[in-house]
């Protein structure tokens, strides 16, 4: 009995290191799949602990605020099991039973695989418990009854498909998931409908987010925006590329994950949105001056008065002062709210990968008339952006009436 109880020790002995090298490496790839899934950028308020929640998501229905996630056992997480983590994960269920409200993406991570879900709650685990209650989200009637959000589930929770892949390679496969699920591009990139479900006919088709445009990222889309492999990956990696920088919503979700996943992660998903093989990217001509329309004419006057001291005057841009307007991927939209939006609001200070800084830019809201902005955009898209058609300023009146409030607004 005593040699039987030596053996047992010698066993778990040895067995002890291979355990916690396992828990070890189930956390380090729970870190990375949670920074894949870009968790902290939702449940981190501004100047918040990372996971603590009190983000307002504003929403068509009210602002729903985003939860602790940290371990602690009264404000967070800390009384889940992986059962009950994956329930709120892929059919978001509440521990209590209750439904959460789809500005969490369970509607997308529904196709996540049990191993990292497990994963995930493994490295949450080890964050720190933050131990304050975040916001409580209280929305109108009817929005506010919980219990609604069954029948809205058994309708939509679960539409997202994926395409077959046959044929497909790993790195398309990999890039589809990454995309699809992990990254819930499509629950900003695709349209919605009155119940607020998005339109899986209309998947990655773009979609509007307060006020400004989540673009298309169908394959031919970004082509004729001027994207290729290369560049997207590396607008993915670093925040910029020869198409701009990351700005407004994208920000957040660059800074918190796409900068931490690894090169091939990014170059899967790069494969997926464009497709194996790629459409060719488009090239713009420059059009001259004397070729655009009257109101494009006047505004490049607007555009040496306000613009070009950082922008520079043919459009070259500064580096570590402001983009490039030659193919600028904002400009290159038929959707003129994005350039609007980014003329008027401004965009604050912006950090990068490694060294690289863009100086924050003013808004200009209060300086230009409305047919010097409506000229102004013009002079852009036909210069630049390979728009031949013209805004009126009835046009760009109404786009401004569609802007969101002030508070609500990101940079």
């Amino acid at each position: 009995m005593k040699h039987l109880l030596s053996r047992l020790t010698l066993a778990v002995g040895l067995a002890a290191p291979v355990l916690l090298a396992h828990a070890d490496d189930q956390v380090k790839r729970g870190e990375y799949l949670a920074r894949a899934a870009d968790c902290v950028a939702c449940h981190t308020a501004p100047g918040g602990a990372p996971y603590a929640g009190g983000l307002p998501i504003v929403s068509p229905f009210g602002t729903i605020y985003g939860t602790n996630i940290t371990p602690s056992k009264e404000h967070g997480i800390g009384l889940y099991s992986d059962e009950e983590f994956f329930a709120a994960l892929t059919e978001g269920k509440r521990r209590d039973g209750a439904n959460l409200y789809p500005a969490m993406p369970y509607t997308s991570y529904h196709l996540m695989p049990r191993a990292d879900s497990d994963a995930i709650h493994a490295y949450l685990k080890t964050v720190e418990p933050i131990e304050r209650a975040a916001p409580v989200t209280s929305l109108s009637f009817p929005f506010n009854v919980r219990l609604g959000l069954m029948g809205w589930n058994m309708l939509y929770g679960k539409d997202l498909k994926l395409a077959p892949t046959d044929g497909k390679s790993d790195e398309f496969k990999r890039g589809e998931y990454m995309v699809e699920v992990l990254g819930h591009c499509g629950e900003c990139h695709t349209q919605r409908g009155l119940p607020g479900a998005m339109q899986q006919d209309k998947r990655l088709t773009g979609g509007v987010l307060n006020g400004y445009l989540a673009p298309s990222l169908l394959a031919t889309d970004l082509a004729a925006r001027g994207w290729n492999h290369q560049d997207l990956s590396t607008f993915l990696k670093q925040g910029m590329s020869a198409q701009g920088t990351m700005f407004n919503e994208m920000f957040p979700v660059f800074h918190n994950s796409t900068q931490r996943l690894s090169d091939p992660d990014l170059a899967a998903m790069a494969t997926y949105l464009l497709g194996d093989p790629a459409p060719a990217a488009k090239v713009l001509t420059e059009v001259p001056l004397a070729q655009m329309s009257p109101s494009a004419q006047r505004g490049r006057q607007d555009y040496l008065n306000v613009c070009a001291g950082c922008h520079a005057p043919d459009g070259e841009g500064k580096p570590h002062i402001a983009v490039a307007m030659r193919g600028n991927t904002t400009l290159r939209l038929e959707d003129p709210r994005n350039l609007l939006r980014v003329i008027e609001d401004g965009i604050g200070e912006q950090q990068f990968a490694g060294f690289e800084r863009m100086q924050p830019m003013p808004g200009f809201a209060d300086k230009l008339s409305h047919e010097q902005l409506t000229d102004l955009l013009n002079y852009l898209r036909q210069g630049w952006g390979g728009q031949p058609g013209e805004l009126a300023v009835g046009d760009v009146q109404k786009l401004q009436a569609d802007a969101p409030p002030a508070e609500h607004k990101a940079h």
